[in-house]
């Protein structure tokens, strides 16, 4: 096949994994940054170009989208779409994941066990808010943020209070959340792809962190999950439209909790703990779902 791998920077781990399990695999692939492409929209002739070459009869396309670029990167994804590329999890699937208010909606609307959250604005009722989700300690988040960043702990009402006024002055939109203490600040990572739950592992937060995210110094271990909290990764990422994904989960009094989906997550913490070729499970997921379109 003919693959292009939508990703800002080649030298990413999980990019380079991905390009070399294609080329291993024996498939065409190039790396392009979304953000570099421009487009021909138009009914008879749509096109994609990328340094002055015409991106024609490429079959399939590896989304790598982050939030930052998520405007623009899942309108490239929607033109490859309209040339009859495939790609293993769709824009709209993107963009889900992205929105972590529509996706704790459609999580919630299907019963997905999740922590309680709120959501705000610039309400004024801040004690009612923080009430909401059972009192401090809570977690607030940025509706914009992502591998952890624009999020912060709040152990005391007043911090609480703080913080939510401090983003209402940035006129931000935030989500605020129960804390759960139990998990003592660690959760799991399953990446889901198709109907199965091939790799995942545990994240400990580094000393004096709540958040165990890889990216901000989370270790990463070797776990073993439920059933229980098998089906509840791959129903969250059936809810979201995601063939392919990084489910966390939060292990709680109350149960296994989702905590969010990732459409793009990454590979080197997951390999490593897990010792499974994630890489090469998604390129072959990737290569019999093809044939299915």
């Amino acid at each position: 096949m003919k693959i292009v791998i939508l990703s800002r920077n080649e030298k990413l781990y999980s990019t380079s994994r991905l390009k070399e399990t294609c080329i291993k695999r024996g498939h065409e692939v190039s790396i392009v940054d979304p953000l570099s492409c421009y487009m021909n929209i138009s009914a008879k002739n749509p096109e994609i170009h990328y340094k002055n070459e015409n991106l024609k009869d490429v079959d399939a396309v590896i989304p790598r989208i982050g939030g930052s670029i998520l405007f623009y990167g899942t309108a490239v994804l929607r033109q490859f779409d309209a040339l009859g590329a495939y790609s293993y999890n769709s824009s709209v699937a993107v963009s889900r994941c992205h929105d972590k208010l529509r996706s704790h909606q459609l999580l919630s609307q299907n019963k997905i066990p999740m922590p309680v959250t709120g959501f705000a604005h610039s309400t004024k009722s801040t004690e009612d808010l923080i009430n909401l989700v059972g009192g401090a300690p809570l977690i607030i988040k940025l509706l914009s943020g992502t591998q952890g960043k624009g999020v912060v702990l709040a152990e005391s009402k007043k911090a609480a209070e703080s913080v939510i006024e401090a983003f209402r002055v940035m006129d931000a939109y935030l989500l605020v959340q129960e804390y759960i203490k139990e998990a003592k600040h660690t959760d799991i990572r399953c990446i889901v792809i198709g109907d199965k739950v091939v790799a995942s592992m545990k994240r400990t937060a580094s000393e004096g962190e709540f958040r165990a995210n890889t990216h901000l110094g989370g270790v990463a271990s070797p776990v073993e999950i439920t059933k229980e909290e098998e089906e509840m990764a791959i129903n969250a990422a059936k809810v979201l439209g995601v063939k392919v994904g990084g489910i966390d989960i939060i292990r709680s009094d109350q149960g296994s909790l989702v905590l969010e989906v990732n459409s793009s997550p990454g590979l080197r913490g997951i390999e490593a703990a897990s010792q499974i070729d994630v890489a090469d499970k998604i390129v072959e997921f990737m290569e019999l779902d093809y044939k299915k379109k």
